[in-house]
Protein backbone atom coordinates (compact mmCIF):
# COMPACT_ATOMS: atom_id res chain seq x y z
CA UNK A 1 0.00 0.00 0.00
CA UNK A 2 2.84 2.48 0.93
CA UNK A 3 4.61 1.24 -2.23
CA UNK A 4 1.66 2.05 -4.15
CA UNK A 5 0.88 5.64 -2.75
CA UNK A 6 4.91 6.42 -3.54
CA UNK A 7 4.26 5.31 -7.08
CA UNK A 8 1.21 7.89 -7.76
CA UNK A 9 3.05 10.31 -5.81
CA UNK A 10 5.89 10.30 -8.34
CA UNK A 11 3.71 9.90 -11.29
CA UNK A 12 1.75 13.14 -10.28
CA UNK A 13 5.01 14.91 -9.77
CA UNK A 14 6.22 13.92 -13.27
CA UNK A 15 2.46 15.49 -14.93
CA UNK A 16 3.40 18.55 -13.52
CA UNK A 17 7.15 18.88 -14.66
CA UNK A 18 5.86 18.47 -18.13
CA UNK A 19 2.76 20.46 -17.67
CA UNK A 20 4.80 23.49 -16.65
CA UNK A 21 7.41 22.64 -19.50
CA UNK A 22 4.40 22.81 -22.34
CA UNK A 23 3.48 26.19 -20.77
CA UNK A 24 6.43 27.77 -20.96
CA UNK A 25 7.25 26.30 -24.38
CA UNK A 26 3.68 28.10 -25.66
CA UNK A 27 4.40 31.31 -26.44
CA UNK A 28 8.31 30.94 -25.64
CA UNK A 29 10.43 33.91 -26.98
CA UNK A 30 13.18 33.01 -29.91
CA UNK A 31 16.74 32.55 -28.35
CA UNK A 32 15.12 31.23 -24.87
CA UNK A 33 16.20 27.76 -23.23
CA UNK A 34 12.94 25.95 -21.84
CA UNK A 35 14.51 26.25 -18.60
CA UNK A 36 14.26 30.28 -18.76
CA UNK A 37 11.35 30.45 -20.19
CA UNK A 38 8.50 31.05 -17.60
CA UNK A 39 10.77 34.15 -17.10
CA UNK A 40 10.00 35.54 -20.60
CA UNK A 41 6.32 35.48 -20.11
CA UNK A 42 4.42 38.79 -19.63
CA UNK A 43 3.25 40.06 -16.66
CA UNK A 44 -0.56 40.94 -16.63
CA UNK A 45 -0.16 44.58 -17.09
CA UNK A 46 1.89 42.98 -20.64
CA UNK A 47 5.15 44.26 -19.40
CA UNK A 48 8.64 42.36 -19.39
CA UNK A 49 10.83 42.75 -16.34
CA UNK A 50 14.92 42.64 -17.28
CA UNK A 51 16.05 40.13 -15.28
CA UNK A 52 18.30 42.29 -13.28
CA UNK A 53 15.21 43.87 -12.64
CA UNK A 54 16.33 47.20 -13.39
CA UNK A 55 13.59 47.96 -15.38
CA UNK A 56 10.28 47.19 -16.80
CA UNK A 57 9.30 47.51 -20.91
CA UNK A 58 6.44 46.42 -22.89
CA UNK A 59 6.38 42.69 -23.45
CA UNK A 60 6.22 43.31 -27.21
CA UNK A 61 9.75 45.45 -27.06
CA UNK A 62 11.32 41.54 -26.06
CA UNK A 63 13.32 40.80 -29.60
CA UNK A 64 12.22 43.94 -31.44
CA UNK A 65 15.58 44.43 -32.41
CA UNK A 66 16.13 47.34 -29.93
CA UNK A 67 18.18 46.75 -26.65
CA UNK A 68 16.32 48.39 -23.56
CA UNK A 69 17.64 46.56 -20.77
CA UNK A 70 20.98 47.17 -19.46
CA UNK A 71 21.72 43.31 -19.08
CA UNK A 72 20.48 43.05 -22.92
CA UNK A 73 17.95 39.95 -21.13
CA UNK A 74 14.75 41.94 -23.27
CA UNK A 75 17.07 40.64 -27.04
CA UNK A 76 17.60 36.72 -26.61
CA UNK A 77 16.82 36.62 -30.26
CA UNK A 78 18.53 39.53 -32.07
CA UNK A 79 21.87 40.52 -31.91
CA UNK A 80 20.90 44.10 -31.21
CA UNK A 81 21.97 43.73 -27.52
CA UNK A 82 26.33 43.52 -27.20
CA UNK A 83 26.14 41.56 -23.89
CA UNK A 84 22.96 39.67 -25.19
CA UNK A 85 23.02 35.65 -25.20
CA UNK A 86 21.40 33.15 -27.85
CA UNK A 87 20.12 30.01 -26.96
CA UNK A 88 20.65 27.14 -29.22
CA UNK A 89 18.10 24.14 -28.73
CA UNK A 90 20.77 21.78 -30.64
CA UNK A 91 17.77 19.04 -30.21
CA UNK A 92 19.44 15.43 -30.44
CA UNK A 93 22.73 17.20 -29.81
CA UNK A 94 24.70 19.34 -26.90
CA UNK A 95 22.04 22.57 -25.95
CA UNK A 96 24.57 25.64 -26.21
CA UNK A 97 24.38 29.40 -25.99
CA UNK A 98 26.19 31.98 -28.31
CA UNK A 99 26.95 35.62 -27.99
CA UNK A 100 24.11 37.44 -29.67
CA UNK A 101 26.32 39.23 -31.86
CA UNK A 102 26.72 35.99 -33.58
CA UNK A 103 22.81 35.81 -34.34
CA UNK A 104 21.77 36.51 -37.98
CA UNK A 105 25.65 37.03 -38.73
CA UNK A 106 25.88 34.89 -41.97
CA UNK A 107 27.21 31.80 -40.33
CA UNK A 108 25.63 29.13 -38.97
CA UNK A 109 26.49 28.90 -35.25
CA UNK A 110 23.71 26.38 -33.82
CA UNK A 111 24.15 23.05 -35.49
CA UNK A 112 20.16 23.11 -35.87
CA UNK A 113 20.61 26.43 -37.51
CA UNK A 114 18.01 28.61 -35.57
CA UNK A 115 20.74 31.67 -35.08
CA UNK A 116 19.85 32.51 -38.62
CA UNK A 117 16.73 33.57 -40.01
CA UNK A 118 15.24 31.11 -43.12
CA UNK A 119 14.98 33.93 -45.27
CA UNK A 120 18.43 34.93 -45.41
CA UNK A 121 20.71 31.92 -45.35
CA UNK A 122 19.62 28.06 -45.11
CA UNK A 123 21.66 26.49 -42.53
CA UNK A 124 21.20 22.57 -42.64
CA UNK A 125 20.20 21.17 -39.18
CA UNK A 126 23.24 18.22 -38.51
CA UNK A 127 22.45 18.01 -35.04
CA UNK A 128 21.54 14.40 -35.14
CA UNK A 129 24.90 13.51 -36.67
CA UNK A 130 26.95 15.65 -34.12
CA UNK A 131 24.73 13.51 -31.61
CA UNK A 132 25.43 10.28 -32.89
CA UNK A 133 29.43 10.88 -32.92
CA UNK A 134 28.94 12.17 -29.77
CA UNK A 135 27.24 9.68 -28.41
CA UNK A 136 29.93 6.85 -29.47
CA UNK A 137 33.00 9.21 -27.90
CA UNK A 138 30.55 9.00 -24.92
CA UNK A 139 30.30 5.31 -25.07
CA UNK A 140 33.91 4.44 -25.87
CA UNK A 141 34.63 7.19 -23.07
CA UNK A 142 32.08 5.07 -20.70
CA UNK A 143 33.87 1.75 -21.70
CA UNK A 144 37.30 2.80 -21.03
CA UNK A 145 36.19 4.27 -18.24
CA UNK A 146 34.54 1.04 -16.99
CA UNK A 147 37.71 -1.16 -17.72
CA UNK A 148 39.68 1.22 -15.98
CA UNK A 149 37.38 0.96 -12.98
CA UNK A 150 37.23 -2.81 -13.37
CA UNK A 151 41.03 -2.40 -13.11
CA UNK A 152 41.23 0.19 -10.65
CA UNK A 153 38.83 -2.83 -7.80
CA UNK A 154 41.43 -4.87 -8.53
CA UNK A 155 44.12 -2.37 -7.67
CA UNK A 156 42.28 -1.36 -4.32
CA UNK A 157 41.62 -4.79 -3.61
CA UNK A 158 45.00 -5.61 -3.58
CA UNK A 159 45.76 -2.86 -1.80
CA UNK A 160 43.33 -3.21 0.95
CA UNK A 161 44.98 -6.82 1.40
CA UNK A 162 48.75 -5.78 1.33
CA UNK A 163 47.55 -3.19 3.93
CA UNK A 164 46.84 -5.57 6.00
CA UNK A 165 49.15 -7.88 5.77
CA UNK A 166 51.17 -5.43 6.44
CA UNK A 167 49.53 -4.11 9.91
CA UNK A 168 49.65 -7.87 10.85
CA UNK A 169 53.47 -8.36 9.98
CA UNK A 170 54.15 -5.48 11.92
CA UNK A 171 52.30 -6.58 15.19
CA UNK A 172 54.12 -10.08 14.80
CA UNK A 173 57.65 -8.41 14.43
CA UNK A 174 57.49 -6.01 17.10
CA UNK A 175 56.41 -8.60 19.30
CA UNK A 176 59.15 -10.49 18.27
CA UNK A 177 61.43 -7.59 18.49
CA UNK A 178 60.30 -7.73 21.89
CA UNK A 179 61.83 -11.00 23.02
CA UNK A 180 65.04 -10.45 20.41
CA UNK A 181 66.00 -7.22 22.09
CA UNK A 182 66.06 -8.90 25.68
CA UNK A 183 68.07 -11.80 24.14
CA UNK A 184 70.71 -9.35 22.56
CA UNK A 185 70.94 -7.92 26.06
CA UNK A 186 71.73 -11.14 27.94
CA UNK A 187 74.25 -12.34 24.78
CA UNK A 188 75.91 -8.43 24.89
CA UNK A 189 76.49 -8.94 28.91
CA UNK A 190 77.87 -12.77 28.12
CA UNK A 191 80.18 -11.33 25.29
CA UNK A 192 81.54 -8.66 28.08
CA UNK A 193 81.56 -11.03 30.89
CA UNK A 194 84.52 -13.16 28.07
CA UNK A 195 85.97 -9.98 26.67
CA UNK A 196 87.63 -9.20 30.07
CA UNK A 197 89.95 -12.19 30.70
CA UNK A 198 90.26 -12.14 27.41
CA UNK A 199 91.56 -9.03 27.36
CA UNK A 200 93.27 -9.30 31.01
CA UNK A 201 95.26 -12.41 29.05
CA UNK A 202 96.28 -10.64 26.30
CA UNK A 203 97.15 -7.57 27.47
CA UNK A 204 99.60 -9.53 30.27
CA UNK A 205 100.99 -11.35 27.24
CA UNK A 206 101.38 -8.27 24.67
CA UNK A 207 102.90 -6.78 28.19
CA UNK A 208 105.44 -9.59 28.47
CA UNK A 209 106.42 -9.63 24.55
CA UNK A 210 106.97 -5.90 24.27
CA UNK A 211 109.52 -6.40 27.37
CA UNK A 212 111.27 -8.97 25.47
CA UNK A 213 111.38 -7.06 22.39
CA UNK A 214 112.48 -3.99 24.56
CA UNK A 215 115.54 -5.83 25.88
CA UNK A 216 116.31 -7.57 22.68
CA UNK A 217 116.61 -4.29 21.18
CA UNK A 218 118.57 -2.59 23.97
CA UNK A 219 121.34 -5.74 23.22
CA UNK A 220 121.12 -5.04 19.75
CA UNK A 221 121.92 -1.67 20.44
CA UNK A 222 124.69 -2.72 22.89
CA UNK A 223 125.83 -4.82 20.17
CA UNK A 224 125.53 -2.15 17.36
CA UNK A 225 127.59 0.23 19.82
CA UNK A 226 130.18 -1.89 20.32
CA UNK A 227 131.01 -2.83 16.51
CA UNK A 228 130.82 0.70 15.85
CA UNK A 229 133.41 0.88 19.00
CA UNK A 230 135.75 -1.53 17.51
CA UNK A 231 135.28 -0.09 13.95
CA UNK A 232 136.43 3.56 15.43
CA UNK A 233 139.14 2.75 17.92
CA UNK A 234 141.01 1.95 14.78
CA UNK A 235 144.39 2.01 17.24
CA UNK A 236 142.81 -0.80 19.56
CA UNK A 237 143.78 1.64 22.89
CA UNK A 238 139.92 0.84 23.59
CA UNK A 239 139.00 4.31 23.73
CA UNK A 240 137.81 6.70 20.78
CA UNK A 241 139.81 10.47 20.67
CA UNK A 242 139.19 13.02 18.20
CA UNK A 243 141.61 12.23 15.18
CA UNK A 244 139.22 8.57 15.24
CA UNK A 245 136.41 10.61 14.63
CA UNK A 246 138.01 13.01 12.17
CA UNK A 247 138.78 10.39 10.13
CA UNK A 248 135.18 9.40 9.53
CA UNK A 249 133.80 11.85 6.77
CA UNK A 250 129.94 11.30 7.93
CA UNK A 251 130.51 13.49 11.01
CA UNK A 252 131.43 16.47 9.01
CA UNK A 253 128.31 18.73 9.70
CA UNK A 254 129.01 21.47 7.67
CA UNK A 255 129.31 19.78 4.55
CA UNK A 256 132.29 21.14 3.65
CA UNK A 257 134.26 17.80 3.49
CA UNK A 258 136.49 17.66 5.86
CA UNK A 259 135.90 16.95 9.82
CA UNK A 260 137.36 19.55 12.18
CA UNK A 261 138.59 19.69 15.58
CA UNK A 262 135.21 21.47 16.64
CA UNK A 263 133.39 18.73 14.91
CA UNK A 264 134.91 15.84 16.28
CA UNK A 265 134.33 17.83 19.44
CA UNK A 266 130.90 18.23 19.53
CA UNK A 267 130.00 14.53 18.38
CA UNK A 268 132.09 13.62 21.81
CA UNK A 269 130.52 15.72 23.46
CA UNK A 270 133.55 18.30 24.17
CA UNK A 271 136.04 15.50 25.26
CA UNK A 272 139.13 14.69 23.66
CA UNK A 273 138.27 10.69 24.03
CA UNK A 274 135.61 8.42 25.57
CA UNK A 275 136.39 5.16 26.94
CA UNK A 276 133.76 1.94 26.14
CA UNK A 277 131.24 2.89 28.67
CA UNK A 278 130.65 6.53 28.14
CA UNK A 279 130.39 5.85 24.20
CA UNK A 280 127.55 2.97 24.63
CA UNK A 281 125.87 5.32 27.16
CA UNK A 282 126.54 8.89 26.14
CA UNK A 283 127.89 9.31 22.30
CA UNK A 284 125.97 6.18 20.83
CA UNK A 285 122.45 7.13 20.85
CA UNK A 286 123.78 10.77 18.95
CA UNK A 287 125.84 9.24 16.47
CA UNK A 288 123.81 5.97 15.75
CA UNK A 289 121.82 7.78 12.98
CA UNK A 290 125.07 9.75 11.54
CA UNK A 291 127.48 6.97 11.65
CA UNK A 292 127.81 4.60 8.70
CA UNK A 293 129.54 1.29 8.14
CA UNK A 294 132.17 1.33 5.45
CA UNK A 295 130.16 1.22 2.15
CA UNK A 296 129.96 -2.35 0.27
CA UNK A 297 129.46 -1.02 -2.80
CA UNK A 298 132.78 -1.17 -4.67
CA UNK A 299 133.84 1.81 -7.29
CA UNK A 300 133.62 1.34 -10.97
CA UNK A 301 136.74 -0.24 -12.31
CA UNK A 302 138.46 2.82 -13.97
CA UNK A 303 139.23 2.42 -17.85
CA UNK A 304 142.58 3.25 -19.74
CA UNK A 305 142.28 5.54 -22.50
CA UNK A 306 144.26 2.82 -24.20
CA UNK A 307 142.00 0.32 -23.89
CA UNK A 308 139.04 2.46 -24.75
CA UNK A 309 140.76 2.56 -27.99
CA UNK A 310 140.72 -1.42 -28.98
CA UNK A 311 137.09 -0.90 -30.11
CA UNK A 312 134.40 -3.53 -29.04
CA UNK A 313 136.95 -6.31 -28.37
CA UNK A 314 138.38 -4.62 -25.55
CA UNK A 315 135.12 -3.73 -24.14
CA UNK A 316 134.00 -7.72 -23.86
CA UNK A 317 136.97 -9.09 -22.27
CA UNK A 318 136.58 -10.96 -19.38
CA UNK A 319 137.94 -9.53 -16.27
CA UNK A 320 137.93 -11.91 -13.08
CA UNK A 321 136.44 -10.59 -9.75
CA UNK A 322 138.17 -9.35 -7.12
CA UNK A 323 138.61 -11.70 -4.26
CA UNK A 324 136.91 -10.70 -0.60
CA UNK A 325 139.17 -7.65 0.80
CA UNK A 326 141.57 -6.53 -2.35
CA UNK A 327 140.38 -3.69 -4.47
CA UNK A 328 139.31 -4.59 -8.24
CA UNK A 329 141.96 -4.84 -10.35
CA UNK A 330 142.24 -2.02 -13.34
CA UNK A 331 140.84 -2.96 -16.48
CA UNK A 332 144.63 -3.20 -18.22
CA UNK A 333 146.15 -5.31 -16.10
CA UNK A 334 144.37 -8.22 -17.73
CA UNK A 335 146.47 -11.46 -17.37
CA UNK A 336 147.77 -12.93 -20.62
CA UNK A 337 147.08 -16.31 -22.22
CA UNK A 338 149.37 -19.44 -20.56
CA UNK A 339 149.32 -18.01 -17.30
CA UNK A 340 146.87 -20.50 -15.73
CA UNK A 341 148.60 -24.33 -15.04
CA UNK A 342 146.34 -26.67 -16.14
CA UNK A 343 144.42 -27.49 -12.92
CA UNK A 344 143.06 -24.49 -13.05
CA UNK A 345 141.44 -24.65 -16.08
CA UNK A 346 139.76 -27.57 -15.35
CA UNK A 347 138.57 -26.26 -12.24
CA UNK A 348 136.96 -23.06 -14.85
CA UNK A 349 135.45 -25.68 -16.59
CA UNK A 350 133.66 -27.47 -13.63
CA UNK A 351 132.48 -23.93 -12.41
CA UNK A 352 130.08 -23.42 -15.47
CA UNK A 353 128.58 -20.52 -13.05
CA UNK A 354 131.71 -18.15 -12.78
CA UNK A 355 130.04 -14.92 -13.16
CA UNK A 356 131.30 -11.75 -15.82
CA UNK A 357 132.68 -8.88 -14.14
CA UNK A 358 130.00 -7.17 -15.86
CA UNK A 359 127.40 -9.23 -14.50
CA UNK A 360 128.37 -9.11 -10.69
CA UNK A 361 125.90 -7.77 -8.58
CA UNK A 362 127.02 -5.54 -5.65
CA UNK A 363 125.57 -5.98 -2.78
CA UNK A 364 124.27 -2.44 -1.39
CA UNK A 365 122.70 -3.40 1.81
CA UNK A 366 124.70 -4.47 4.76
CA UNK A 367 123.61 -6.65 7.37
CA UNK A 368 122.49 -5.49 11.00
CA UNK A 369 124.50 -6.89 13.51
CA UNK A 370 127.75 -8.44 14.27
CA UNK A 371 130.16 -7.73 11.10
CA UNK A 372 131.79 -10.52 9.28
CA UNK A 373 134.92 -11.59 11.38
CA UNK A 374 138.22 -10.77 10.60
CA UNK A 375 136.77 -8.09 8.41
CA UNK A 376 138.52 -4.82 8.26
CA UNK A 377 137.54 -1.01 8.10
CA UNK A 378 136.65 -0.44 4.28
CA UNK A 379 136.06 -4.03 3.46
CA UNK A 380 132.58 -4.75 1.60
CA UNK A 381 130.35 -6.83 4.23
CA UNK A 382 128.41 -9.89 3.18
CA UNK A 383 125.06 -9.82 2.88
CA UNK A 384 123.68 -13.11 5.00
CA UNK A 385 119.83 -14.17 4.72
CA UNK A 386 118.90 -14.19 8.75
CA UNK A 387 118.28 -17.69 9.85
CA UNK A 388 114.54 -18.66 10.40
CA UNK A 389 115.58 -18.57 14.29
CA UNK A 390 115.99 -14.93 13.76
CA UNK A 391 112.70 -14.50 12.01
CA UNK A 392 110.80 -16.15 14.58
CA UNK A 393 112.72 -13.69 17.19
CA UNK A 394 110.60 -11.22 15.46
CA UNK A 395 107.22 -12.55 15.71
CA UNK A 396 104.91 -12.27 18.95
CA UNK A 397 104.82 -16.20 20.13
CA UNK A 398 101.64 -17.97 20.71
CA UNK A 399 99.48 -17.88 23.70
CA UNK A 400 99.15 -19.85 25.95
CA UNK A 401 96.59 -22.76 26.31
CA UNK A 402 94.40 -21.09 28.95
CA UNK A 403 94.68 -17.28 27.09
CA UNK A 404 93.59 -19.42 23.49
CA UNK A 405 90.79 -20.95 25.63
CA UNK A 406 90.34 -17.39 26.98
CA UNK A 407 89.85 -16.98 23.09
CA UNK A 408 88.22 -19.26 22.15
CA UNK A 409 85.18 -18.19 24.47
CA UNK A 410 85.38 -14.79 23.70
CA UNK A 411 85.04 -15.07 20.54
CA UNK A 412 82.20 -17.46 20.42
CA UNK A 413 80.42 -14.67 22.66
CA UNK A 414 80.92 -12.07 20.13
CA UNK A 415 80.11 -14.52 17.34
CA UNK A 416 76.67 -15.03 19.41
CA UNK A 417 76.08 -11.73 19.98
CA UNK A 418 76.96 -10.36 16.17
CA UNK A 419 74.26 -12.71 15.02
CA UNK A 420 71.30 -11.46 17.29
CA UNK A 421 72.41 -8.12 17.11
CA UNK A 422 72.93 -8.65 13.21
CA UNK A 423 68.88 -10.07 13.21
CA UNK A 424 67.57 -7.65 15.27
CA UNK A 425 69.06 -4.74 13.22
CA UNK A 426 67.43 -6.42 10.04
CA UNK A 427 63.97 -6.72 11.97
CA UNK A 428 64.28 -3.00 12.85
CA UNK A 429 64.65 -2.10 8.95
CA UNK A 430 61.77 -4.25 8.05
CA UNK A 431 59.54 -2.96 10.81
CA UNK A 432 60.65 0.76 9.24
CA UNK A 433 59.91 -0.58 5.82
CA UNK A 434 56.65 -1.32 6.84
CA UNK A 435 55.83 1.78 9.11
CA UNK A 436 56.92 3.86 5.97
CA UNK A 437 54.20 1.80 3.99
CA UNK A 438 51.62 2.31 5.82
CA UNK A 439 52.13 5.81 6.54
CA UNK A 440 51.89 6.33 2.84
CA UNK A 441 48.70 7.97 1.50
CA UNK A 442 47.96 5.57 -1.89
CA UNK A 443 44.33 6.76 -2.96
CA UNK A 444 40.80 7.18 -0.80
CA UNK A 445 41.42 3.22 -1.39
CA UNK A 446 44.89 2.91 -1.45
CA UNK A 447 44.86 1.79 -5.28
CA UNK A 448 47.88 3.56 -5.96
CA UNK A 449 49.95 1.34 -3.95
CA UNK A 450 50.34 -0.84 -7.03
CA UNK A 451 53.16 2.39 -8.88
CA UNK A 452 55.43 1.83 -5.77
CA UNK A 453 58.48 1.02 -6.69
CA UNK A 454 58.15 0.77 -10.02
CA UNK A 455 59.25 3.37 -13.20
CA UNK A 456 58.06 4.58 -16.38
CA UNK A 457 59.99 6.54 -19.39
CA UNK A 458 58.82 8.54 -21.75
CA UNK A 459 61.76 10.14 -24.28
CA UNK A 460 60.82 13.66 -26.77
CA UNK A 461 63.59 14.88 -29.50
CA UNK A 462 65.99 15.88 -26.21
CA UNK A 463 65.44 14.07 -23.09
CA UNK A 464 64.32 10.59 -21.68
CA UNK A 465 62.73 11.53 -18.87
CA UNK A 466 61.65 8.91 -15.76
CA UNK A 467 58.75 9.20 -13.45
CA UNK A 468 58.95 6.83 -10.01
CA UNK A 469 55.69 7.16 -8.26
CA UNK A 470 56.44 7.93 -4.85
CA UNK A 471 59.64 8.31 -5.31
CA UNK A 472 61.54 10.67 -7.58
CA UNK A 473 61.18 12.25 -10.91
CA UNK A 474 64.27 13.19 -13.38
CA UNK A 475 65.56 13.39 -17.02
CA UNK A 476 68.69 12.47 -18.63
CA UNK A 477 69.79 13.50 -22.25
CA UNK A 478 68.87 11.14 -25.03
CA UNK A 479 72.14 10.78 -26.33
CA UNK A 480 72.76 9.49 -22.78
CA UNK A 481 74.75 11.35 -20.30
CA UNK A 482 74.25 12.71 -16.08
CA UNK A 483 70.48 12.27 -14.92
CA UNK A 484 69.41 15.20 -13.48
CA UNK A 485 66.84 15.03 -10.37
CA UNK A 486 63.55 16.98 -11.13
CA UNK A 487 62.37 16.26 -8.05
CA UNK A 488 61.70 14.07 -5.10
CA UNK A 489 57.80 12.68 -3.50
CA UNK A 490 56.52 15.00 -1.53
CA UNK A 491 52.25 15.45 -1.42
CA UNK A 492 49.06 14.96 -3.63
CA UNK A 493 48.75 18.58 -5.06
CA UNK A 494 45.21 17.96 -6.97
CA UNK A 495 42.39 21.05 -6.29
CA UNK A 496 40.62 20.38 -2.95
CA UNK A 497 37.88 18.86 -4.57
CA UNK A 498 39.94 16.35 -6.83
CA UNK A 499 42.95 15.80 -4.71
CA UNK A 500 44.48 12.52 -6.17
CA UNK A 501 44.44 14.15 -9.63
CA UNK A 502 48.05 15.55 -9.27
CA UNK A 503 51.15 15.00 -7.27
CA UNK A 504 53.97 17.31 -6.72
CA UNK A 505 57.45 16.05 -6.41
CA UNK A 506 59.84 18.72 -5.08
CA UNK A 507 63.79 19.56 -4.24
CA UNK A 508 65.19 18.93 -7.55
CA UNK A 509 68.59 19.69 -8.55
CA UNK A 510 68.93 23.16 -8.44
CA UNK A 511 68.87 25.18 -11.86
CA UNK A 512 71.76 27.61 -12.39
CA UNK A 513 71.07 30.92 -10.99
CA UNK A 514 67.55 29.91 -10.15
CA UNK A 515 65.01 27.91 -7.97
CA UNK A 516 65.64 23.92 -7.03
CA UNK A 517 63.66 21.83 -10.07
CA UNK A 518 60.53 20.35 -9.48
CA UNK A 519 57.51 18.69 -10.88
CA UNK A 520 53.90 17.96 -10.98
CA UNK A 521 52.45 14.81 -12.21
CA UNK A 522 48.47 14.82 -14.17
CA UNK A 523 46.99 11.54 -13.73
CA UNK A 524 44.02 10.70 -15.86
CA UNK A 525 41.70 7.50 -16.72
CA UNK A 526 43.81 4.88 -19.24
CA UNK A 527 43.91 0.90 -19.56
CA UNK A 528 47.53 0.84 -18.54
CA UNK A 529 50.31 2.54 -16.60
CA UNK A 530 51.96 4.91 -19.17
CA UNK A 531 53.85 8.22 -18.83
CA UNK A 532 52.38 10.20 -22.17
CA UNK A 533 54.12 13.39 -21.77
CA UNK A 534 56.21 16.45 -20.26
CA UNK A 535 56.51 19.85 -20.55
CA UNK A 536 57.97 23.14 -18.64
CA UNK A 537 54.96 25.43 -17.98
CA UNK A 538 57.21 27.63 -15.81
CA UNK A 539 61.64 27.54 -15.49
CA UNK A 540 62.18 24.95 -13.61
CA UNK A 541 58.83 23.40 -13.10
CA UNK A 542 58.15 20.77 -14.98
CA UNK A 543 54.70 18.87 -15.76
CA UNK A 544 54.05 15.39 -16.43
CA UNK A 545 51.30 13.72 -18.05
CA UNK A 546 50.28 9.80 -17.11
CA UNK A 547 47.62 7.39 -17.41
CA UNK A 548 46.53 4.70 -15.15
CA UNK A 549 43.87 3.11 -14.40
CA UNK A 550 43.83 3.65 -10.53
CA UNK A 551 42.84 7.08 -11.87
CA UNK A 552 39.56 5.28 -13.64
CA UNK A 553 36.00 5.85 -11.59
CA UNK A 554 32.88 4.35 -12.28
CA UNK A 555 30.87 6.10 -14.68
CA UNK A 556 27.84 7.79 -13.24
CA UNK A 557 24.58 6.37 -14.16
CA UNK A 558 24.34 3.84 -17.80
CA UNK A 559 24.26 4.05 -21.08
CA UNK A 560 20.43 4.72 -21.37
CA UNK A 561 20.59 8.02 -19.42
CA UNK A 562 23.86 9.38 -21.82
CA UNK A 563 20.96 9.08 -24.74
CA UNK A 564 18.29 10.11 -22.98
CA UNK A 565 20.59 13.27 -22.17
CA UNK A 566 20.97 14.13 -25.50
Amino acid sequence: MKMRTQHTFFIILAQLFCSSIINATIGRPRGVSISMASLYQPAEDGTFTCLDGSSKIPYEYVNDDYCDCNDGTDEPGTSACPNGKFHCTNAGYVPSNILSSRVNDGVCDCCDGTDEDAGRIECVNNCKDLGKKLREEQDRTRKLQQEGFEKQKTFSEEGKRVHEEKISRQAELEKERETLEVTVKELETAKLEAESPETEAKDKHQKAWDELKAERQAKKEVEAASVAFKELDTNGDNSIELLEIIAHIEFDIDSNGVVSEEEAKEHLEDKERVDYDTFVKDIWPHVKDIYKKPSTEEPPPEVDPSTEARGEEAQTEQIEPPAPGEPPSPPDEVEEEGEYDDDEDEDDDNDVDEPDVNDQTVPTVPITGVPTPGRMAGEPELIIDKPSEEKDEESMPEYDEETKKLIEAADEARKNYDEANSKLKELDNELSSIKSYLEQDYGPNREYAILQDQCFEYTDREYTYKYCPFSKGSQRPKSGGHETSLGNWGNWAGPENDKYSVQLYEKGQNCWNGPDRSVKVHLKCGLEHRLLSSSEPSRCEYAFEFETPCRCSQPAGGTTQAHDEL
